[in-house]
Protein backbone atom coordinates (compact mmCIF):
# COMPACT_ATOMS: atom_id res chain seq x y z
CA UNK A 1 0.00 0.00 0.00
CA UNK A 2 1.54 3.32 -1.02
CA UNK A 3 0.87 6.83 0.11
CA UNK A 4 1.72 10.19 -1.27
CA UNK A 5 4.73 11.80 0.32
CA UNK A 6 2.79 14.96 0.97
CA UNK A 7 -0.03 14.72 3.50
CA UNK A 8 -0.21 17.62 5.94
CA UNK A 9 1.92 20.39 7.34
CA UNK A 10 3.79 18.67 10.20
CA UNK A 11 7.54 18.18 9.88
CA UNK A 12 10.08 16.45 12.12
CA UNK A 13 10.43 19.36 14.58
CA UNK A 14 6.70 19.90 15.15
CA UNK A 15 6.06 16.16 15.15
CA UNK A 16 8.76 15.56 17.76
CA UNK A 17 7.28 18.31 19.94
CA UNK A 18 3.80 16.77 19.71
CA UNK A 19 5.10 13.29 20.53
CA UNK A 20 7.10 14.54 23.53
CA UNK A 21 4.13 16.56 24.77
CA UNK A 22 1.82 13.54 24.44
CA UNK A 23 4.19 11.13 26.22
CA UNK A 24 6.04 13.34 28.72
CA UNK A 25 3.16 15.63 29.54
CA UNK A 26 1.52 15.48 32.93
CA UNK A 27 3.08 12.17 33.96
CA UNK A 28 6.15 13.89 35.31
CA UNK A 29 3.98 16.12 37.51
CA UNK A 30 2.66 13.28 39.67
CA UNK A 31 4.05 9.85 38.76
CA UNK A 32 7.52 10.10 40.38
CA UNK A 33 5.82 10.69 43.73
CA UNK A 34 3.11 8.04 43.29
CA UNK A 35 5.62 5.43 42.13
CA UNK A 36 7.97 6.19 45.02
CA UNK A 37 5.02 5.84 47.40
CA UNK A 38 4.09 2.30 46.23
CA UNK A 39 7.57 0.93 45.43
CA UNK A 40 10.10 3.09 47.30
CA UNK A 41 13.56 3.38 45.72
CA UNK A 42 12.77 0.31 43.58
CA UNK A 43 10.45 2.60 41.57
CA UNK A 44 13.59 3.31 39.54
CA UNK A 45 13.43 -0.32 38.35
CA UNK A 46 9.82 0.23 37.26
CA UNK A 47 10.89 3.21 35.12
CA UNK A 48 13.60 1.13 33.45
CA UNK A 49 11.11 -1.69 32.80
CA UNK A 50 8.61 0.62 31.12
CA UNK A 51 11.35 2.27 29.04
CA UNK A 52 12.29 -1.21 27.75
CA UNK A 53 8.62 -1.81 26.88
CA UNK A 54 8.31 1.61 25.24
CA UNK A 55 11.03 1.00 22.64
CA UNK A 56 9.31 -1.80 20.64
CA UNK A 57 5.89 -0.28 21.38
CA UNK A 58 6.77 3.16 20.04
CA UNK A 59 8.69 1.62 17.15
CA UNK A 60 5.68 -0.47 16.12
CA UNK A 61 3.30 2.49 16.28
CA UNK A 62 5.78 4.48 14.19
CA UNK A 63 5.86 1.71 11.58
CA UNK A 64 2.05 1.49 11.51
CA UNK A 65 1.50 5.27 11.37
CA UNK A 66 4.12 5.73 8.66
CA UNK A 67 2.75 2.91 6.51
CA UNK A 68 -1.00 3.32 7.16
CA UNK A 69 -1.93 6.94 8.04
CA UNK A 70 -5.51 6.77 9.36
CA UNK A 71 -7.50 8.99 11.79
CA UNK A 72 -9.04 5.85 13.30
CA UNK A 73 -5.65 5.06 14.84
CA UNK A 74 -5.18 1.71 16.55
CA UNK A 75 -8.81 0.70 16.01
CA UNK A 76 -8.30 0.91 12.24
CA UNK A 77 -5.28 -1.44 12.42
CA UNK A 78 -7.20 -3.88 14.62
CA UNK A 79 -10.08 -3.80 12.11
CA UNK A 80 -7.70 -4.78 9.31
CA UNK A 81 -6.31 -7.75 11.22
CA UNK A 82 -8.87 -8.94 13.77
CA UNK A 83 -12.25 -7.81 12.46
CA UNK A 84 -14.92 -5.33 13.36
CA UNK A 85 -15.83 -6.46 16.88
CA UNK A 86 -12.22 -6.32 18.06
CA UNK A 87 -11.84 -2.89 16.42
CA UNK A 88 -15.01 -1.69 18.14
CA UNK A 89 -13.68 -2.85 21.52
CA UNK A 90 -10.37 -1.09 20.84
CA UNK A 91 -12.19 2.12 19.95
CA UNK A 92 -14.34 1.89 23.09
CA UNK A 93 -11.27 1.32 25.25
CA UNK A 94 -9.80 4.58 24.00
CA UNK A 95 -12.94 6.69 23.74
CA UNK A 96 -14.54 5.65 27.04
CA UNK A 97 -11.71 4.04 29.02
CA UNK A 98 -8.74 6.28 28.32
CA UNK A 99 -11.10 9.20 29.03
CA UNK A 100 -10.66 8.30 32.71
CA UNK A 101 -7.49 10.36 32.40
CA UNK A 102 -9.43 13.62 32.10
CA UNK A 103 -10.00 14.04 35.86
CA UNK A 104 -6.31 13.28 36.43
CA UNK A 105 -5.34 16.12 34.12
CA UNK A 106 -7.93 18.50 35.53
CA UNK A 107 -7.25 17.75 39.21
CA UNK A 108 -3.48 18.00 38.66
CA UNK A 109 -3.89 21.36 36.98
CA UNK A 110 -6.14 22.56 39.79
CA UNK A 111 -3.74 21.35 42.50
CA UNK A 112 -0.78 23.10 40.91
CA UNK A 113 -2.75 26.30 40.39
CA UNK A 114 -3.87 26.44 44.03
CA UNK A 115 -0.28 25.79 45.10
CA UNK A 116 1.37 28.52 43.06
CA UNK A 117 -1.44 31.06 43.52
CA UNK A 118 -1.68 30.34 47.27
CA UNK A 119 -5.45 29.94 47.23
CA UNK A 120 -7.51 27.62 49.40
CA UNK A 121 -7.87 24.03 48.13
CA UNK A 122 -11.63 24.43 48.47
CA UNK A 123 -11.39 26.03 45.02
CA UNK A 124 -10.09 22.79 43.44
CA UNK A 125 -13.54 21.54 42.25
CA UNK A 126 -14.27 24.90 40.58
CA UNK A 127 -10.84 24.94 38.92
CA UNK A 128 -11.26 21.32 37.75
CA UNK A 129 -14.30 22.18 35.66
CA UNK A 130 -12.84 25.53 34.58
CA UNK A 131 -9.73 23.78 33.23
CA UNK A 132 -11.87 21.53 31.02
CA UNK A 133 -13.55 24.38 29.15
CA UNK A 134 -10.70 26.13 27.20
CA UNK A 135 -9.31 23.07 25.34
CA UNK A 136 -12.81 21.86 24.46
CA UNK A 137 -13.78 25.33 23.24
CA UNK A 138 -10.63 25.55 21.10
CA UNK A 139 -11.26 22.15 19.52
CA UNK A 140 -14.94 22.91 18.92
CA UNK A 141 -13.84 25.92 16.89
CA UNK A 142 -11.56 23.71 14.83
CA UNK A 143 -8.41 25.48 16.03
CA UNK A 144 -5.27 23.43 16.76
CA UNK A 145 -2.17 24.40 18.67
CA UNK A 146 0.25 25.53 15.98
CA UNK A 147 3.41 23.46 15.56
CA UNK A 148 5.73 26.21 16.72
CA UNK A 149 3.60 26.97 19.79
CA UNK A 150 3.66 23.29 20.76
CA UNK A 151 7.42 23.31 20.20
CA UNK A 152 7.79 26.27 22.59
CA UNK A 153 5.59 24.60 25.25
CA UNK A 154 7.49 21.33 24.95
CA UNK A 155 10.79 23.22 25.13
CA UNK A 156 9.66 24.88 28.35
CA UNK A 157 8.63 21.55 29.81
CA UNK A 158 11.92 19.84 28.98
CA UNK A 159 13.80 22.92 30.22
CA UNK A 160 12.05 22.71 33.59
CA UNK A 161 12.95 19.03 33.91
CA UNK A 162 16.59 19.78 33.10
CA UNK A 163 16.59 22.64 35.63
CA UNK A 164 15.06 20.57 38.43
CA UNK A 165 17.26 17.51 37.80
CA UNK A 166 20.51 19.49 37.55
CA UNK A 167 19.68 21.50 40.68
CA UNK A 168 18.61 18.41 42.63
CA UNK A 169 21.51 16.04 41.89
CA UNK A 170 23.91 17.62 44.42
CA UNK A 171 21.23 17.10 47.11
CA UNK A 172 20.77 13.36 46.41
CA UNK A 173 21.57 11.25 49.50
CA UNK A 174 22.61 7.59 49.28
CA UNK A 175 20.69 6.80 52.47
CA UNK A 176 17.43 7.59 50.66
CA UNK A 177 17.85 4.44 48.53
CA UNK A 178 17.72 2.03 51.48
CA UNK A 179 15.81 -0.15 51.99
CA UNK A 180 15.57 -0.57 48.22
CA UNK A 181 12.48 -2.83 48.21
CA UNK A 182 10.32 -1.65 51.13
CA UNK A 183 7.10 -2.96 49.54
CA UNK A 184 8.54 -5.99 47.73
CA UNK A 185 8.31 -6.79 44.03
CA UNK A 186 4.53 -6.42 44.18
CA UNK A 187 5.11 -2.71 44.75
CA UNK A 188 7.34 -2.60 41.67
CA UNK A 189 4.56 -4.25 39.67
CA UNK A 190 2.08 -1.58 40.79
CA UNK A 191 4.59 1.14 39.94
CA UNK A 192 5.03 -0.35 36.45
CA UNK A 193 1.25 -0.22 35.96
CA UNK A 194 1.29 3.42 37.05
CA UNK A 195 4.15 4.28 34.71
CA UNK A 196 2.24 2.93 31.72
CA UNK A 197 0.48 6.31 32.07
CA UNK A 198 3.84 8.01 31.63
CA UNK A 199 4.62 6.23 28.38
CA UNK A 200 1.06 6.16 27.04
CA UNK A 201 0.86 8.59 24.19
CA UNK A 202 2.57 6.90 21.26
CA UNK A 203 -0.86 5.87 19.96
CA UNK A 204 -1.93 9.54 19.74
CA UNK A 205 0.49 9.92 16.84
CA UNK A 206 -1.45 7.32 14.84
CA UNK A 207 -4.50 9.60 14.81
CA UNK A 208 -2.50 12.58 13.45
CA UNK A 209 -0.26 10.55 11.12
CA UNK A 210 -2.04 11.94 8.07
CA UNK A 211 -1.02 15.46 9.11
CA UNK A 212 2.69 14.80 8.47
CA UNK A 213 4.20 16.06 5.21
CA UNK A 214 6.25 12.87 4.81
CA UNK A 215 5.01 10.20 7.25
CA UNK A 216 7.46 7.51 6.12
CA UNK A 217 10.44 9.72 7.01
CA UNK A 218 9.20 12.12 9.69
CA UNK A 219 7.33 9.74 12.03
CA UNK A 220 10.23 7.31 12.73
CA UNK A 221 12.67 10.20 13.34
CA UNK A 222 10.24 12.06 15.61
CA UNK A 223 9.52 8.85 17.53
CA UNK A 224 13.21 8.05 18.07
CA UNK A 225 14.01 11.53 19.38
CA UNK A 226 10.95 11.54 21.64
CA UNK A 227 11.89 8.10 23.05
CA UNK A 228 15.34 9.28 24.11
CA UNK A 229 14.10 12.56 25.61
CA UNK A 230 11.14 11.11 27.51
CA UNK A 231 13.03 8.05 28.76
CA UNK A 232 15.90 10.11 30.16
CA UNK A 233 13.52 12.67 31.67
CA UNK A 234 11.49 10.09 33.60
CA UNK A 235 14.51 8.07 34.73
CA UNK A 236 16.53 11.04 35.98
CA UNK A 237 13.50 12.64 37.61
CA UNK A 238 12.72 9.40 39.49
CA UNK A 239 16.30 9.16 40.74
CA UNK A 240 16.34 12.70 42.14
CA UNK A 241 12.78 12.44 43.53
CA UNK A 242 13.76 9.39 45.60
CA UNK A 243 17.25 10.65 46.37
CA UNK A 244 16.19 14.09 47.60
CA UNK A 245 12.72 13.59 49.09
CA UNK A 246 13.20 10.05 50.41
CA UNK A 247 10.14 8.75 52.30
CA UNK A 248 8.36 12.07 51.70
CA UNK A 249 8.39 11.60 47.91
CA UNK A 250 4.78 10.42 47.73
CA UNK A 251 3.40 12.47 50.61
CA UNK A 252 2.26 15.59 48.75
CA UNK A 253 -0.36 16.13 46.05
CA UNK A 254 2.19 18.03 43.94
CA UNK A 255 5.51 16.14 44.22
CA UNK A 256 7.36 18.06 41.52
CA UNK A 257 6.65 21.28 43.42
CA UNK A 258 8.01 19.67 46.60
CA UNK A 259 11.19 18.74 44.76
CA UNK A 260 11.51 22.22 43.23
CA UNK A 261 10.99 23.80 46.66
CA UNK A 262 13.68 21.56 48.15
CA UNK A 263 16.33 22.49 45.56
CA UNK A 264 15.35 26.05 44.58
CA UNK A 265 13.13 27.75 47.19
CA UNK A 266 11.08 30.60 45.78
CA UNK A 267 11.80 30.47 42.06
CA UNK A 268 11.53 26.69 41.54
CA UNK A 269 7.91 26.14 42.60
CA UNK A 270 6.70 29.20 40.70
CA UNK A 271 8.38 28.14 37.47
CA UNK A 272 7.24 24.52 37.77
CA UNK A 273 3.69 25.50 38.69
CA UNK A 274 3.31 27.92 35.78
CA UNK A 275 4.60 25.43 33.24
CA UNK A 276 2.50 22.65 34.79
CA UNK A 277 -0.70 24.61 34.26
CA UNK A 278 0.22 25.26 30.63
CA UNK A 279 1.19 21.62 30.07
CA UNK A 280 -2.14 20.35 31.42
CA UNK A 281 -4.03 22.48 28.91
CA UNK A 282 -1.65 21.57 26.07
CA UNK A 283 -1.83 17.82 26.70
CA UNK A 284 -5.61 17.93 27.01
CA UNK A 285 -5.82 19.83 23.73
CA UNK A 286 -3.56 17.31 21.97
CA UNK A 287 -5.59 14.34 23.23
CA UNK A 288 -8.91 15.97 22.36
CA UNK A 289 -7.92 16.09 18.70
CA UNK A 290 -7.56 12.30 18.83
CA UNK A 291 -10.77 11.80 20.83
CA UNK A 292 -12.82 13.90 18.42
CA UNK A 293 -11.54 12.16 15.29
CA UNK A 294 -11.87 8.70 16.83
CA UNK A 295 -15.43 9.36 18.05
CA UNK A 296 -16.53 10.55 14.61
CA UNK A 297 -14.70 7.62 12.97
CA UNK A 298 -16.45 5.13 15.27
CA UNK A 299 -19.80 6.73 14.42
CA UNK A 300 -19.07 6.57 10.70
CA UNK A 301 -18.36 2.85 11.10
CA UNK A 302 -21.62 2.30 12.98
CA UNK A 303 -19.90 1.65 16.32
CA UNK A 304 -21.42 4.79 17.83
CA UNK A 305 -24.66 6.56 16.81
CA UNK A 306 -24.21 7.89 13.27
CA UNK A 307 -25.37 11.33 14.37
CA UNK A 308 -21.83 11.75 15.78
CA UNK A 309 -20.13 11.03 12.41
CA UNK A 310 -19.78 14.58 10.96
CA UNK A 311 -16.16 15.71 11.07
CA UNK A 312 -14.58 12.29 10.49
CA UNK A 313 -13.42 13.40 7.04
CA UNK A 314 -9.94 14.95 6.62
CA UNK A 315 -10.02 18.59 7.67
CA UNK A 316 -13.45 18.21 9.28
CA UNK A 317 -14.28 19.35 12.81
CA UNK A 318 -15.95 16.54 14.83
CA UNK A 319 -18.02 18.86 17.02
CA UNK A 320 -20.69 16.31 17.93
CA UNK A 321 -18.14 13.68 18.94
CA UNK A 322 -16.30 16.33 20.95
CA UNK A 323 -19.55 17.29 22.69
CA UNK A 324 -20.02 13.66 23.80
CA UNK A 325 -16.38 13.58 24.93
CA UNK A 326 -17.05 16.69 27.03
CA UNK A 327 -20.01 14.97 28.72
CA UNK A 328 -17.86 11.89 29.44
CA UNK A 329 -15.05 14.04 30.85
CA UNK A 330 -17.45 15.99 33.06
CA UNK A 331 -18.95 12.75 34.39
CA UNK A 332 -15.52 11.30 35.21
CA UNK A 333 -14.48 14.53 36.95
CA UNK A 334 -17.70 14.60 38.99
CA UNK A 335 -17.06 11.01 40.13
CA UNK A 336 -13.43 11.82 40.97
CA UNK A 337 -14.41 14.81 43.10
CA UNK A 338 -17.27 12.96 44.79
CA UNK A 339 -14.90 10.15 45.80
CA UNK A 340 -12.22 12.45 47.19
CA UNK A 341 -10.09 12.99 44.11
CA UNK A 342 -8.17 9.69 44.29
CA UNK A 343 -5.95 10.02 41.21
CA UNK A 344 -4.36 6.58 41.52
CA UNK A 345 -7.69 4.84 40.81
CA UNK A 346 -8.31 6.83 37.63
CA UNK A 347 -4.72 6.42 36.48
CA UNK A 348 -5.07 2.64 36.85
CA UNK A 349 -8.39 2.63 34.93
CA UNK A 350 -6.75 4.72 32.21
CA UNK A 351 -3.63 2.56 32.03
CA UNK A 352 -5.52 -0.77 32.09
CA UNK A 353 -7.46 0.37 29.02
CA UNK A 354 -4.24 1.56 27.42
CA UNK A 355 -2.63 -1.85 28.04
CA UNK A 356 -5.66 -3.50 26.40
CA UNK A 357 -5.31 -1.18 23.39
CA UNK A 358 -1.60 -1.89 23.15
CA UNK A 359 -2.07 -5.66 23.32
CA UNK A 360 -4.72 -5.60 20.58
CA UNK A 361 -2.74 -3.13 18.49
CA UNK A 362 0.52 -5.06 18.72
CA UNK A 363 -1.17 -8.37 17.87
CA UNK A 364 -2.78 -6.66 14.86
CA UNK A 365 0.60 -5.20 13.87
CA UNK A 366 2.18 -8.67 13.72
CA UNK A 367 -0.51 -9.64 11.21
CA UNK A 368 -0.52 -6.59 8.92
CA UNK A 369 3.10 -5.39 8.90
CA UNK A 370 5.38 -7.06 6.32
CA UNK A 371 6.97 -10.16 7.83
CA UNK A 372 10.56 -10.05 9.08
CA UNK A 373 10.88 -6.26 8.77
CA UNK A 374 12.18 -4.18 11.69
CA UNK A 375 8.65 -3.02 12.47
CA UNK A 376 7.35 -6.61 12.49
CA UNK A 377 10.06 -7.82 14.88
CA UNK A 378 9.32 -4.90 17.24
CA UNK A 379 5.60 -5.72 17.03
CA UNK A 380 6.25 -9.34 18.06
CA UNK A 381 8.31 -8.23 21.07
CA UNK A 382 5.78 -5.53 22.01
CA UNK A 383 2.90 -8.01 21.70
CA UNK A 384 4.54 -10.40 24.16
CA UNK A 385 5.34 -7.58 26.60
CA UNK A 386 1.84 -6.08 26.28
CA UNK A 387 0.18 -9.41 27.02
CA UNK A 388 2.45 -9.65 30.06
CA UNK A 389 1.19 -6.25 31.20
CA UNK A 390 -2.37 -7.53 30.87
CA UNK A 391 -1.63 -10.19 33.49
CA UNK A 392 0.10 -7.57 35.64
CA UNK A 393 -2.97 -5.31 35.50
CA UNK A 394 -5.15 -8.02 37.09
CA UNK A 395 -8.42 -6.75 38.57
CA UNK A 396 -7.79 -3.29 37.10
CA UNK A 397 -8.87 -4.76 33.73
CA UNK A 398 -12.52 -4.97 34.82
CA UNK A 399 -13.50 -1.62 33.18
CA UNK A 400 -11.80 -2.71 29.94
CA UNK A 401 -13.58 -6.08 30.13
CA UNK A 402 -16.93 -4.30 30.52
CA UNK A 403 -16.26 -2.18 27.43
CA UNK A 404 -15.23 -5.29 25.45
CA UNK A 405 -18.52 -6.91 26.47
CA UNK A 406 -20.38 -3.82 25.26
CA UNK A 407 -18.62 -4.16 21.89
CA UNK A 408 -19.72 -7.80 21.62
CA UNK A 409 -23.31 -6.89 22.53
CA UNK A 410 -23.36 -4.24 19.79
CA UNK A 411 -22.24 -6.89 17.28
CA UNK A 412 -25.00 -9.27 18.44
CA UNK A 413 -27.63 -6.52 18.17
CA UNK A 414 -26.45 -5.54 14.68
CA UNK A 415 -26.60 -9.14 13.46
CA UNK A 416 -30.07 -9.68 14.89
CA UNK A 417 -31.25 -6.43 13.32
CA UNK A 418 -29.72 -7.48 9.99
CA UNK A 419 -31.55 -10.79 10.02
CA UNK A 420 -34.88 -9.14 10.80
CA UNK A 421 -34.36 -6.53 8.08
CA UNK A 422 -33.69 -9.08 5.36
CA UNK A 423 -35.25 -12.43 6.24
CA UNK A 424 -35.96 -13.64 2.63
CA UNK A 425 -32.60 -13.16 0.93
CA UNK A 426 -30.15 -12.80 3.79
CA UNK A 427 -28.14 -10.03 2.04
CA UNK A 428 -27.97 -7.96 5.20
CA UNK A 429 -26.45 -10.89 7.07
CA UNK A 430 -23.88 -11.36 4.34
CA UNK A 431 -23.04 -7.68 4.44
CA UNK A 432 -22.66 -7.79 8.20
CA UNK A 433 -20.32 -10.78 7.93
CA UNK A 434 -18.27 -8.90 5.34
CA UNK A 435 -18.03 -5.93 7.69
CA UNK A 436 -17.12 -8.29 10.54
CA UNK A 437 -14.25 -9.70 8.53
CA UNK A 438 -12.67 -6.27 8.36
CA UNK A 439 -12.85 -6.09 4.57
CA UNK A 440 -12.81 -2.43 3.44
CA UNK A 441 -15.25 -3.29 0.65
CA UNK A 442 -17.53 -5.06 3.12
CA UNK A 443 -17.48 -2.12 5.53
CA UNK A 444 -18.14 0.40 2.79
CA UNK A 445 -20.93 -1.72 1.34
CA UNK A 446 -22.61 -2.06 4.72
CA UNK A 447 -22.65 1.71 5.06
CA UNK A 448 -23.63 2.46 1.47
CA UNK A 449 -27.15 3.45 0.42
CA UNK A 450 -29.05 0.83 -1.59
CA UNK A 451 -28.90 2.82 -4.80
CA UNK A 452 -25.09 3.00 -4.63
CA UNK A 453 -24.50 -0.60 -3.65
CA UNK A 454 -24.25 -1.77 -7.23
CA UNK A 455 -21.26 0.46 -7.80
CA UNK A 456 -19.42 -1.44 -5.07
CA UNK A 457 -20.56 -4.88 -6.21
CA UNK A 458 -18.40 -6.22 -9.08
CA UNK A 459 -21.17 -8.60 -10.13
CA UNK A 460 -23.50 -5.69 -10.79
CA UNK A 461 -21.11 -4.02 -13.23
CA UNK A 462 -21.64 -4.56 -16.93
Amino acid sequence: MTHSATHGGLGVVQGTALYIASVLGTGLLVLPGLAADVAGPASIVSVLAVIVLAVPLAGTFAALAARYPDPGGVASYVRRALGRTAARATGYWFYFGVAAGFPVLAVLGAEYLTAILHIDRVAVPILVFAILIPPFAVNMLGVRVAGWVQFVLTGLLVGIVVFVVSAAFPAVEAASFTPFLPHGWAGVGTAISLFVWAFAGWEVGTHISGEFRDPRRSIPIATAIALVVTGLAYLLLQVVTVGVLGEEAGAGAVPLLSLAEAVAPGFGPTAVGAVAAIVVLGVMNAYLAAFGKLGASLAASGDLPRVLAPGAEPGGVPRRALALTFVIAMAYCAIALATGGDLETFILIHTSNMVSIYAAGMIAATLILPRFTAGWFMAVIAAVLSVGLLFLAGANLLPAAALALAAVLVTVCQRLRGRRADQPGGDAVAIDHAAESGSPVGVKTAAAPAERRSALDPSARS
